[in-house]
């Protein structure tokens, strides 16, 4: 390790004064100008990665759902899930030491991890479309090859497409073909065959409209639809021609605020979705014949997706045990239809892809999905080699539903939650079954909720337990909400201390949407006065 060139080349990439950032469920994220530093950092700790795994590790730059003017960082671990937790305590340490410290704590990761500084290193990096974005993947660039690392930069890539990349890297091709024709090849090969069985039974040309959220999603969709135009035309809005990327438009706008985005033209009981700004999340809604807005969130995806693998899982007659996992965020109502209609199992973790992506690995089949619309299906490669052999040799009406489930295990991003698959996945099941989006939305109804944030001086003053259903601190919190709770019916309601920000997350759910709205702003303000709220307290009314 070649100390004098770090220190050099640091000083380019110089800390300012006093920041502190924390790796989060989504790496760091901050004002795009605060991170020049933990980008070059970064670099550094994915060479580091690398050595201490032997295998590639992926630097995606993104901000995700955030607004244009925030960017950020997140590690990809080899086999293109989240960065293990020990690590992100380094990532912490490197991303906060003072320049002069930098030496010290490079050494001390490399003891505590025990690495042969001679291993070789490569690390890919990928980036969404925001205008800071290609600047701070050179910063990465600078700190992979201070350390020697080598390295392959895709450019402009969704996140999922970047996890993809890794786990084909990794399993020396066998997830795929680590380019983004091998991505759109392999998805869209799935997609086409599984469609081809429903159009057998006479259905209509499918097409969907898209809200890309003047993101990277639409350069991706723009260059993949080719490959699946046969089975869905897609129509995209928000494409990034113009608009600005998140605003009033994606998946967290039209999840949070339950309304269409701005620039899409709807039309009555037409299917239409929306990704967010680097592509993981996706939402669907249509409006009824009375002009009123549904929306078809992460919770709803999951039910169409569990029901419909668990009637291929009775066909097939294996006995594979597929499980649901969920968040507190997850309406009550699909956790009980899930639970008491389709008889699948439902297990609670705490917000966070890992913790969902992590549980999910314990059955056969694992669904996972945020009400947020991130998620993807794991198949345990006990589940993947015992159906690719019903596929080949059972007799007819087993291998059929045996093919439905190998080309399903092809179509789904088992690496990362991906807008992309995911909306290829529903379109093909929604196909299958012959249902409309009006069906699909008939499998249970929502209660009404609604989600508040609350801004305080010091969220780590707010802890919570139970998978984050329960308040622990501060005293007299939850104490407060279950009086709350107890004045309306089928009613709940908890907060979370965000991971990224001092703001408390708020959510509320009740037998109507004014008591929904009401006990939302009463949580609301139970936590501005006993969690140190700032700022103008939660109002009446929405």
């Amino acid at each position: 390790m070649d100390l004098d060139a770090i220190t050099k080349h640091s000083a380019l990439h110089a800390k300012p004064s006093g920041l502190i950032l924390q790796y989060g469920t989504a790496g760091f994220r901050t004002k795009a100008e605060h991170l020049d530093h933990v980008m070059f950092r970064m670099g550094l700790l994915a060479v580091l990665r690398s050595k201490q795994t032997k295998s590639t590790i992926g630097i995606m730059v993104t901000a995700s759902h955030n607004p244009e003017e925030d960017n950020g960082v997140k590690l990809v671990d080899p086999l293109g899930e989240m960065l293990a937790p020990s690590w992100e305590e380094h990532a912490n340490c490197l991303a906060n030491a003072e320049d002069q410290d930098m030496q010290k704590v490079l050494m001390d990761i490399s003891e505590k991890a025990t690495l042969d500084l001679r291993q070789d290193a490569f690390v890919v990096i990928g980036r969404d479309t925001r205008p800071s974005s290609k600047k701070l993947s050179q910063s990465v660039i600078d700190g992979i090859t201070v350390l020697g690392g080598q390295f392959h930069d895709y450019g402009l890539l969704t996140t999922p497409q970047l996890h993809y990349m890794v786990c084909c890297r990794n399993t020396n091709g066998g997830y795929g073909k680590a380019t983004t024709e091998g991505y759109y090849q392999k998805l869209a090969k799935a997609f086409m065959e599984l469609t081809r069985k429903a159009f057998c039974s006479g259905d209509e040309y499918r097409s969907l409209k898209v809200d890309c959220a003047n993101g990277i999603g639409a350069l991706k969709l723009r260059e993949m639809e080719h490959y699946f135009s046969q089975g869905l035309t897609v129509q995209l809005f928000n494409d990034g021609t113009e608009g600005k990327l998140n605003h009033l438009c994606g998946a967290e706008f039209v999840k949070s605020h339950q309304k269409p985005p701005h620039g899409m033209e709807m039309k009555s009981n037409e299917r239409c979705c929306s990704f967010d700004g680097d592509a993981d999340r996706i939402v669907y809604y249509y409006r009824d014949a009375d002009g009123h807005f549904h929306l078809l969130d992460g919770d709803k995806i999951a039910t169409l997706i569990s029901s419909f693998l668990k009637e291929l899982l009775l066909e097939i007659g294996e006995s594979l045990n597929i499980g649901v996992v969920q968040t507190a965020y997850a309406n009550g109502s699909s956790t009980r239809y899930l639970e008491e209609v389709m008889k699948v199992p439902v297990y609670c973790t705490k917000t966070g892809v890992k913790h969902l992506h992590h549980k999910a690995q314990e059955f056969d089949i694992g669904v996972y999905f945020e009400a947020n619309g991130h998620g993807t299906v794991l198949f345990s490669k006990a589940a993947e080699m015992k159906i690719k052999q019903l596929a080949k040799e059972t007799e007819d009406k087993k291998r059929k539903a045996a093919k439905i489930l190998e080309n399903l295990i092809d179509l789904f991003n088992q690496a990362a939650g991906d807008a992309i698959s995911d909306m290829l996945v529903i379109e093909a099941v929604l196909a299958l079954k012959g249902f409309t989006v009006q069906q699909w939305d008939a499998l249970y109804t929502d209660l009404p909720n609604r989600q508040l944030k609350v801004k305080v001086a010091d969220r780590l003053l707010i802890s919570t337990t139970d998978a984050e259903r329960r308040a622990l601190t501060p005293p007299g919190l939850q104490e407060a909400i279950n009086d709350l709770v107890k004045r309306y019916k089928l009613s709940r309601a908890f907060v979370r201390p965000s991971g990224t920000e001092d703001i408390v997350r708020v959510y509320a759910e009740a037998d109507s949407q004014e008591n929904a709205d009401n006990l939302a702003r009463e949580v609301s303000w139970a936590v501005f006065q006993l969690a140190g709220g700032v700022g103008q307290s939660p109002q009446p009314g929405f």
